[in-house]
């Protein structure tokens, strides 16, 4: 039987689904699911095994918003370096800040997407891998 993994999917708001989709889909993420049309209520995007949804709150305020999540990849530095791509400031929003070792065994970085969603992205210091040039 061929089952799939358990797994949790974050559910963040977004001012502007369009935004969104277009800021998401520049680092990989490709969209699979939206409802509503031409006035889109919800998108579900996915890059791998990493799935977030999205729903549409208007009036949301990016620097007032406290939403974020947590992505495990297996190499965060190589994560960031598809990050980059989108050339954001470590500062304000959106942002984009360089990963670092942390004192819970963590190397991660965070990224603020253009809705203020705080995305934390990091692998485990302990996991055997081998950063790549």
């Amino acid at each position: 039987m061929n089952r799939r993994a358990e797994r949790s999917e974050p559910i963040l708001p977004s001012r502007d689904l369009t935004e969104t989709r277009t800021f998401y889909e520049a680092i990989g993420f490709r969209p699979w699911f939206r409802e509503g049309g031409v006035n889109p209520q919800y998108e579900i995007m996915s890059r791998g095994h990493l799935v977030v949804h999205f729903f549409r709150e208007r009036e949301l305020v990016p620097t007032k918003n406290d939403a974020g999540c947590y992505l495990r990849v297996t190499d965060a530095d190589a994560f960031y370096r598809v990050c980059e791509v989108l050339h954001l400031p470590t500062s304000g929003i959106p942002r984009l800040t360089p990963p670092r070792d942390e004192e819970w065994g963590m190397r991660e970085f965070a990224m603020v997407d253009p809705s203020g969603n705080l995305l934390r992205i990091g692998h485990d210091l302990a996991d055997a891998y081998v950063p790549q040039p």
